[in-house]
């Protein structure tokens, strides 16, 4: 399949201070796992497939996704293409069993396997979680293993209890091994919460995280300590939740989804004022969401998810879009984005 000619999307940032290297753009695959919509076995190669054609060269699944279905699409679409060419990253802290109770659909997952998580963040929960990814993907090589959703936003009351499997109960031991055995090339956290992040850097030396919706054109609050301790440290943040559950992609005409719930007003509020300056300087709202967060040195990767090869080639057109110096200028001015944070390049 040829290649499409996208300089933005297929530009590479190192990941901490390993070798590897990842595009600009990252294609997540929660949606290939059936989020909200399920999809095709047809519609979910075929997205794999357009990210490809565009230059995308970063793939992030979980086993979560879909209750390992989102893994089983990923590799089954990767094997295709030549394998040293790719980075792949997948995530533990949960292992899959056949389901015993049914599923509420509280989680948002369409058609999911018919398996249920069992969390496990200690050094045999870890092990275990990677080989089942490694057998379910069909590919031994794994670039990225990230700790999946540990912290308060998850766990609640329970968090301590994981966070000692981890510390005392080997979890961290095992990422530290992996590596060391440069089975994986690095090591991180894919979180919902930056303090996570910041704890985790004081008990570990990770390589990357995943953040998810923390630092958008809506939130920069990470510029007060994770950004400048990762910059610090040489931690590689992998963006994830650039459109804040998408009221960044559509603004007003979309359905107002924040944070995977329903906008409160203030964000409606921001958005309409964010939306009303983008048009003063003919800027699509989504491609000032995917380019601003980006112009951050410590951010190696946009991830977006994307259920079909429109969606793909939607995300790669914003990435590319060539946006005014002038657009972040008076962003900054109105206040709608933080002083220090750095603006793209015209």
């Amino acid at each position: 399949m040829t290649q499409e000619h996208h300089p933005k999307v297929a530009h590479r940032r190192r990941i901490g201070r390993t070798t590897l290297e990842v595009s600009a753009l990252g294609l997540g695959t929660a949606p290939l796992g059936g989020l909200y919509r399920d999809l095709s076995e047809e519609e979910a190669q075929a997205t794999v497939d357009a990210a490809w054609q565009a230059g995308i060269r970063f793939f992030d699944t979980a086993p979560h996704y879909g209750h390992t279905k989102a893994e089983h699409r990923l590799g089954a679409a990767l094997r295709r293409y030549p394998r040293g060419e790719y980075v792949l990253c997948t995530k533990v802290g949960r292992h899959f069993v056949p389901r015993t109770h049914p599923y509420d659909g509280s989680e948002g997952w369409q058609n999911p396997l018919p398996f249920e998580a069992i969390y496990d963040y200690t050094r045999e929960g870890i092990l275990r979680a990677f080989e089942d990814s490694q057998q379910r993907l069909g590919i031994v090589d794994i670039d990225i293993l990230l700790v999946h959703d540990i912290g308060r936003y998850t766990h609640v009351e329970r968090n301590a209890h994981y966070w000692r499997q981890l510390s005392e109960g080997g979890g961290f031991k095992a990422l530290d091994e992996l590596r060391k055995a440069g089975v994986i090339k690095a090591v991180g956290f894919g979180v919902n919460e930056r303090e996570v992040i910041r704890e985790a850097m004081r008990e570990f030396d990770i390589d990357c995280a995943l953040l998810a919706g923390r630092y958008t054109l809506l939130e920069q609050a990470p510029l007060d300590d994770l950004l400048p301790e990762c910059e610090a440290r040489g931690v590689s943040i992998l963006l994830g939740g650039a459109f804040n559950s998408g009221i960044l992609a559509r603004g007003l005409e979309g359905d107002l989804k924040f944070n995977y719930g329903d906008a409160p007003r203030e964000v409606v509020e921001r958005v309409s004022r964010i939306e009303t300056i983008c048009r003063t300087y003919g800027a699509p709202l989504a491609a000032a969401a995917l380019q601003f967060p980006y112009a951050h040195p410590a951010v190696a990767t946009v991830l977006n998810g994307a259920r079909s090869a429109a969606e793909v080639r939607e995300n790669v057109a914003s990435f590319e879009t060539p946006l005014p110096r002038e657009l972040w200028l008076a962003l900054r001015e109105e206040g709608l984005i933080d002083p220090r944070a750095p603006i793209p390049q015209a």
